[in-house]
C-alpha cells in the first residue's frame, strides 16, 4: 500500500508527517496529528526508518525540499539506501500550493511537513511537479561547481586585504595579476610565503619604496596558495567526471560555444539530461494557442522556456488589463552569472569570438545591440538569453544527430 512522508529538514533534525491517503481537511489534520521530529543520529535514522515500516520501504515515497549538499543530502542518501524513493519539491511551487491550496496556521516544521506530504499525494502521478533526479555523476559534479563557487567566494576577500596591505608594504606588486602556471601556485602569492623562488620579485623587491612585507601579509599568501591547490584539486577531478562518455555530445555543443571547463561543469549540473526538458517522445514540447492579440494560431515553445527557466533567463510575465510587466525570477545564479560573464568575455571582445557561425551570429547581435544605444548591462543580458535560446537548439540538433540521423526535431 503506498504511503507518502513530507519530511521537512533542519540543520540538525528533521520533522516528519506519514500519510496513508489523501487529506480532505489539512487544518484538522494538523491539530490532531502526532508529528515525529527525528535528530540527524543513527537513532534518529532508525526511528525514521520504524515510523515507515521495513515492510513498507519499498511502496513509500519520501516528500523533501531540495536544502543544498548539506542537509537534504543525508537524509535523502539513507532513505534511498533503504531502499525509498525520494522525490524534491522546488521551494516556490512548495509555497504556492501551501498558500493557495491549503488552510494551514503560521508556517511552522509541522505545517511544512504536512504540505510536503499533501502535495506528495495529490501530485503523485505527475512527475513534472517534482524536482527532476540527477545521476550520480551530476550529483557530485554539481557539489565540486558549488565548492569551487564557495572557494571563490571566500578567496577574493583574502586577496583584496593581502593587496591593500601591499599597497603600502611592496606596491610596486600590489596591482600584479599572478595566475597558475599548470599546477603550480601563482608566482606572486607562492614568493610572498615563500613556496616559490621568483629573481623578478626578489630584484624588484630590493628596488621597492614599500615600508616591508610583514607576517600578515605571507600568512595572507599561504592562505591563498592553499586554495589553489584545493582548486586545482577540485578541477582535476571535474575533468575526469566531465570527460565521462555520456557527456561527449554536450561537450561538442559546449565547444562550439567557447565554454570553459568550468562553465561547461556548471551547465552540465544543471541541464543533464536534455530529455528532462522534452515532451515524452522526445520532442521538443510545442503547444499551439490563439494569440490574444493577432487572434491567429500561435506556438507555445514550453520545453525551450523550461531550459532557459533552468539556467536563469526565463523571463515572467505579469499582465492586468493595460499593464504589462516583465522581470527575470528563478533558475539558477551561478548560471546566470557564468553566461554573463562569459558573454563579457568571448562575445563583447571581437579579437575572442568564436571563429563559427555562433560567434558570428551572437557578434552581430551584440554590435547591432550596442550600436542602439542600449545600456551594456542590459545588452549583456539580451545576448546571454539569446545564447541560451540558441544552446538548447544546437544541443537537441547533436543529441537527435548521435542517436538518430535521420531524424529531424527542429523543422
Amino acid at each position: 500500500m503506498l504511503q507518502i512522508i513530507g519530511l521537512d529538514i533542519s540543520k540538525a533534525s528533521v520533522s516528519a508527517c506519514l500519510i496513508l491517503g489523501k487529506v480532505d481537511e489539512p487544518k484538522e489534520f494538523y491539530y490532531h496529528y502526532n508529528f515525529h521530529k527525528f535528530n540527524a543520529t543513527a537513532h534518529g535514522i532508525s526511528e525514521l526508518l520504524a515510523l515507515i515500516g521495513v515492510e513498507n520501504l519499498a511502496s513509500t515515497i519520501a516528500i523533501m525540499e531540495p536544502t543544498g549538499i548539506n542537509y537534504q543530502i543525508l537524509w535523502g542518501t539513507q532513505l534511498a539506501r533503504a531502499g525509498v524513493e525520494v522525490r524534491l519539491v522546488g521551494h516556490k511551487e512548495l509555497r504556492s500550493f501551501r498558500e493557495h491550496h491549503l488552510s494551514l496556521p503560521d508556517k511552522d516544521d509541522d505545517a511544512d511537513a504536512l504540505a510536503l506530504a499533501i502535495y506528495g499525494w495529490d501530485y503523485q502521478t505527475n512527475p513534472r511537479r517534482f524536482v527532476q533526479m540527477r545521476d550520480r555523476t551530476i550529483v557530485e559534479i554539481r557539489r565540486l561547481v558549488l565548492r569551487l563557487a564557495h572557494l571563490n567566494r571566500i578567496q577574493s576577500p583574502i586577496i583584496n586585504r593581502a593587496r591593500q596591505d601591499l599597497a603600502w608594504q611592496f606596491p610596486e606588486a600590489a596591482l600584479i595579476k599572478s595566475l597558475r602556471s599548470g599546477e603550480k601556485v601563482p608566482l606572486l602569492w607562492g614568493w610572498l610565503c615563500s613556496q616559490r623562488q621568483s629573481v623578478k620579485y626578489d630584484l624588484l623587491y630590493e628596488r621597492s619604496i614599500g615600508l616591508g612585507i610583514t607576517d600578515e601579509v605571507r600568512r595572507h599568501a599561504a592562505r591563498i596558495c592553499d586554495l589553489q591547490r584545493e582548486e586545482m584539486a577540485i578541477e582535476f577531478e571535474l575533468s575526469k567526471l566531465v570527460g565521462e562518455a555520456q557527456f561527449l555530445p554536450y561537450r561538442k555543443v559546449f565547444a562550439r560555444f567557447g565554454f570553459g571547463r568550468r562553465v561547461e561543469a556548471l551547465l552540465l549540473s544543471q541541464i543533464f539530461p536534455i530529455e528532462n526538458y522534452l515532451a515524452a517522445d522526445g520532442k521538443p514540447d510545442v503547444k499551439i494557442r490563439t494569440g490574444r492579440r493577432s487572434g491567429k494560431p500561435t506556438k507555445r515553445h514550453l520545453s525551450l522556456r523550461r531550459f532557459c527557466k533552468a539556467l536563469g533567463y526565463a523571463p515572467s510575465q505579469e499582465s492586468s488589463g493595460d499593464l504589462q510587466k516583465s522581470k527575470v525570477v528563478g533558475g539558477s545564479d551561478l548560471c546566470r552569472k557564468a553566461l554573463w560573464q562569459w558573454v563579457f568575455t568571448r562575445l563583447e571582445v571581437q579579437r575572442c569570438r568564436m571563429a563559427n557561425n555562433i560567434g558570428d551570429r551572437l557578434g552581430e547581435i551584440m554590435d547591432a545591440e550596442k550600436l542602439s544605444g542600449r545600456p551594456v548591462r542590459l545588452v549583456r543580458s539580451r545576448v546571454a538569453a539569446k545564447a541560451v535560446k540558441l544552446l538548447f537548439k544546437e544541443l537537441v540538433r547533436e543529441l537527435v544527430r548521435s542517436q538518430s540521423p535521420n531524424q529531424k526535431l527542429l523543422e
